[in-house]
């Protein structure tokens, strides 16, 4: 009740919530109560939060729209902060795209063709927010963040708001500076350039076409769920082991995309779990490659 009533003295009572269920805010429609899930509207809230719990030793963690998320059934311990409608603002000046780390990667997409911008257009059918694309570093199709970012705005875990270029982000693959010191993204720079509209809409059509035929977008899930292996594909290993269609309990290795876990039917984070590990093992056995999980885990499983 304390840290109820402290978290009052920094947002408004309606973007406080009390044992909020994680499967309402993960794509993978998975995940237990969270004991406190906020939803900020400035940065001066989110630096606010960020300081109370440091403060008070409360474990916080960062998401979005939950895109790339597993969470344990039996929750989280501490407060999740959400950045995602209510910090998601986008504004364009010449070949520049300003967005906060809440708006989607699509939003931004739309607002590029609109503008008639080009070199955004990979990002269009990623569903995620801006926040999380930078911190992994998302791409697809041959494009990803570091070639388009020009800066992007942050918080330290000390509290300092500070402005690093592309090159101080690090970003490799499905990494970045922010990844590994646990920053938070508050704002990016995307720097574009001129395109031609129909070109631009063709090859965002081509792409989204290129997504619903290949990939199993009827189930929940959180998008391509290993890391892909250096020089091989984790779906086509996956295949190779005899595990499409696999399943433990709700969680089954897509028929489509071999490359995605997808909630089938009720599955639970510990199926989840279970179907990476023997996934992954299997994987190992008969290929000599161990598979990594792209997914991030959080909470009590």
């Amino acid at each position: 009740m304390n840290i109820l009533k402290e978290l009052s003295l920094i947002l408004s009572n309606k973007n406080i919530l009390v044992n909020e269920m994680m499967s309402k805010h993960t794509t993978f429609r998975i995940g237990g109560p969270a004991d406190f899930f906020v939803m900020p509207e400035t940065t001066e809230e989110v630096c606010k939060i960020i300081k109370l719990c440091k403060e008070k030793s409360i474990p916080y963690c960062i998401i979005g729209n939950g895109s790339n998320l597993l969470v344990g059934d039996k929750g989280y311990r501490g407060i999740v902060i959400q950045l995602y409608r209510n910090i998601s603002e986008i504004r364009t000046e010449g070949t520049r795209i300003y967005a906060d780390a809440g708006a989607l990667l699509s939003k931004i997409a739309a607002v590029a063709h609109a503008e008639g911008l080009t070199g955004f257009e990979f990002a269009a059918g990623i569903p995620g927010t801006l926040g999380g694309a930078v911190m992994m570093n998302a791409g697809a199709y041959g494009g990803e963040m570091k070639q388009i970012l020009e800066r992007a705005t942050v918080i330290t875990e000390e509290g300092e708001v500070k402005t690093l270029s592309v090159d101080e982000l690090e970003l490799g693959y499905r990494t970045s500076v922010i990844a590994k010191k646990n920053y938070v993204v508050l704002e990016a720079v995307i720097c574009l350039e001129n395109g031609d509209k129909e070109d631009i809409r063709k090859y965002m059509d081509e792409l989204k076409e290129r997504r619903i035929t290949k990939q199993p977008l009827e189930f929940p899930s959180a998008g391509s769920t290993f890391k892909r292996p250096e020089g091989n594909f984790a779906g086509k290993l996956i295949e190779d082991a005899g595990l499409r269609g696999f399943r433990i309990g709700g969680a089954q290795v897509s028929e489509k995309h071999c490359g995605f876990v997808i909630n089938n039917k009720g599955a639970t984070a510990k199926d989840v779990v279970e179907l990476i590990k023997q996934v992954s093992d299997k994987v190992e056995q008969m290929s000599g490659i161990k598979l990594e999980p792209e997914v991030k885990m959080i909470g009590e499983f």
